[in-house]
């Protein structure tokens, strides 16, 4: 039976697949990661959880988490941030500037890859990173 929760895929499979389809994993990760960091953090109330989670994962919130992580990526890394970060993106929503949709879209594509390709300490070592540089300020 294949196991969707801890996939690994090859680079080749990785590279044939488009950067929006990336970023539409890495959304769903980084979504997973956020409501997983409020339940277990205390934060998660019940009237508050919606508003609490968009906070994190709005454009603005992802573009600067990105910022606090990237002296950290590795250059693979890199290169898949910029995959992402340059993907022919449509519509931008009103609450964010076409660069933060941008790198929000690039960190999508980046957590979408290091998942596909079952690199979960990664995920877990830069997300801790972007967490403590949100929890700083």
């Amino acid at each position: 039976m294949q196991d969707y929760f801890h996939p690994s895929m090859t680079k080749t499979e990785l590279c044939a697949m488009s950067a929006l389809g990336l970023a539409h994993m890495g959304d769903a990760v980084f979504e997973l990661l956020i409501r997983t960091y409020l339940c277990r953090s205390g934060l998660a109330r019940s009237g508050n959880l919606h508003r609490a989670t968009v906070s994190y994962v709005s454009a603005p919130a992802q573009a600067a988490f990105v910022d606090a992580i990237a002296p950290h990526l590795t250059e693979e890394e890199q290169a898949v941030y910029r995959r992402g970060r340059n993907a022919h993106v449509h519509g931008v929503p009103q609450n964010a500037t076409r660069g933060q949709y941008a790198k929000a879209t690039g960190l999508e594509a980046l957590f979408g890859y290091l998942h596909l390709s079952g690199q979960i300490e990664r995920i877990n070592e830069l997300f801790a990173l972007g967490m403590e540089a949100r929890n700083a300020i």
